[in-house]
């Protein structure tokens, strides 16, 4: 029932919104206060708030203004006031894929007090799998443009423990994941070839992951092959390694995913798809599980998204979002605020 009501808010929201290969209109709102939310939702978590008690319905935050300008709104819309050491972190992406572009998130970026791009090696090979190999990518990418870039494994792997996990006891990040105190996550949302989808969950599991940290999850910590591993157990590997972050950070983390380009591969697929469905937009929160979940619903939701439903579900990817909310790191139910 609750998937239902979700549901039937999102497809409201949508008949808004443009027609396939478009710009995506403002959701129709009275005031920039104005919420979608479900019956579970009580109030806004307060300004700068981790994610909210159980009991309550955290808040995620729509633009469908994606731009440089919308990306800063929402994430201004979050009331966050991150300090200290701070951490920027996204996929610098293989090249020719759809990586979060600098002219999109430069503004946001550079409107920290010296912030850090930060990323891990990839485990699969391709151009970002060697340290020297990865600064180069990220530099062709024009991120070292907007700030210093860390590849947080370039010396190795730090471990964190795993608590409540049903696969993992420990997570292998990299060993600079320690020198940050706050850390930004901007996701680009898409399809993933084998967790069904890629959001702020991904971003701050497999995304964090040192490249051993990597296969690691992809294998539900038994080891061996992450291309012959028990599907059900990688994806709630990811959402134990997520949560380990979370734990680490004590709440020193927000997110953002933008919806635009959405194709069934992901940035770490130099070739992929082209999408054929409109994009959506950008949406903030302090919960992972919520922001990736509203995601997933305003895909759904969509007239177009028959081709990114079925890769989602031919992965089972929906499991990552079940196992994440029983194990603690967020909740499935959210109120939907749109601040357009």
């Amino acid at each position: 029932m609750k998937r239902v009501l979700i549901l039937s808010i999102a497809c409201a929201m949508l008949l808004s919104l443009a027609a396939c290969g478009g710009a995506a209109a403002p959701i129709s709102t009275a005031t920039p206060d104005s919420a979608v939310s479900t019956p579970a939702a009580t109030q806004d978590p307060a300004p700068g708030s981790a994610p909210v008690s159980p009991g309550e319905a955290p808040t995620v935050y729509m633009t469908t203004d994606i731009s440089a300008g919308g990306l800063v709104a929402v994430y201004e819309a979050l009331g966050a006031e991150p300090s200290g050491n701070i951490a920027i972190k996204l996929s610098t992406g293989e090249p020719g894929s759809n990586y979060l572009r600098p002219e999109l998130i430069g503004e946001l970026v550079q409107s920290f007090d010296e912030p850090t791009i930060v990323e891990c090696n990839t485990a699969y090979g391709g151009s970002r799998a060697n340290t020297a190999m990865h600064y180069q990518v990220a530099e062709d990418h024009g991120y070292t443009d907007l700030a210093d870039v860390d590849i947080m494994d370039e010396d190795g792997s730090m471990t964190l423990p795993v608590t409540g996990g049903t696969n993992l006891t420990e997570n292998y990040v990299g060993a600079h994941f320690a020198d940050y105190d706050y850390f930004v996550v901007l996701s680009h949302f898409k399809g993933h070839a084998m967790a069904g989808y890629g959001g702020a969950i991904k971003n701050i599991s497999i995304g964090i992951a040192s490249a051993d940290g990597k296969t690691h999850i992809h294998t539900g910590g038994q080891g061996g092959s992450m291309w012959s591993a028990d599907q059900d157990a990688f994806l709630e590997s990811m959402a134990e390694a997520g949560k380990s972050v979370v734990d680490a950070l004590e709440g020193n983390i927000l997110y953002v995913n933008v919806m635009n380009r959405l194709s069934v591969d992901c940035d770490c697929d130099s070739s992929p798809a082209e999408p054929d469905m409109h994009d959506i937009g950008i949406l903030a929160s302090f919960d992972p599980v919520a922001l990736d979940q509203a995601c997933i619903d305003l895909v759904y939701a969509a007239e177009d998204g028959e081709s990114l439903i079925n890769r989602i579900e031919s992965r089972n990817g929906l499991h990552t979002l079940e196992h994440a909310e029983a194990i603690g790191l967020g909740s499935r139910t959210y109120e939907l605020v749109s601040i357009d």
